[in-house]
């Protein structure tokens, strides 16, 4: 199937897929096959952003040595687990800037191709957890970014541990966060 191509909506259940993924915090060692990797790649890059200036770089991080530094930037202990390690990077020197006020859209459009990835992890029958609470230096060093690059997330990606359950959603309700005017 080529990017330009649609896909039925009829076969689509995106709600189902948004309620399958959960943050998952133990892993099977077992390594994700090349295909799934690069599906879920696919989908980060085609997730839109702001003017479609895609201000990202992704490191996908899968080697023994590489892991072990990477995880570095976030000592704890369940994600020594993941097989592979995705390394989402923001170029604020290539996002869109809100004429009126300057607002960087490089946070935002980061977000979005980080969900992509997420949400297309699920469908493979991966599991992820967002983690954006690590140290970004140990980060830069280990992948020698250049100044333009900013870590912005980790991405722990692989195959569910069987003893990982995904715990009940806590959201609020609908008329607590949506106005329709």
């Amino acid at each position: 199937m080529t990017e330009n191509q649609q896909i039925p909506l009829s076969s689509m259940n995106f709600l189902d897929l948004a309620k399958t993924r959960y943050s998952v915090r133990s892993y099977d060692p077992r390594p994700i096959e090349k295909e799934k990797m690069d599906y879920v790649m696919e989908c980060a890059r085609m997730a839109p952003s702001a003017v479609n200036f895609q201000p990202w770089k992704f490191f996908v991080i899968n080697t023994p040595e590489m892991l072990t530094a990477i995880k570095a930037a976030y000592p704890r202990e369940w994600i020594q687990s993941a097989p592979c390690i995705i390394v989402a990077c923001s170029d604020h020197t290539e996002s869109w800037h809100r004429r009126a006020d300057n607002k960087d859209h490089a946070d935002i459009d980061i977000a979005i191709a980080v969900e992509h990835i997420c949400l297309a992890a699920t469908e493979q029958g991966l599991g992820t957890c967002w983690v954006c609470n690590f140290d970004p230096t140990v980060c830069r060093n280990v992948l020698s970014l250049p100044q333009n690059l900013e870590p912005a997330v980790l991405i722990p990606i692989g195959y569910p541990a069987a003893t990982a359950e995904a715990a009940p959603k806590k959201r609020k309700e609908a008329d607590e966060i949506i106005s329709y005017l």
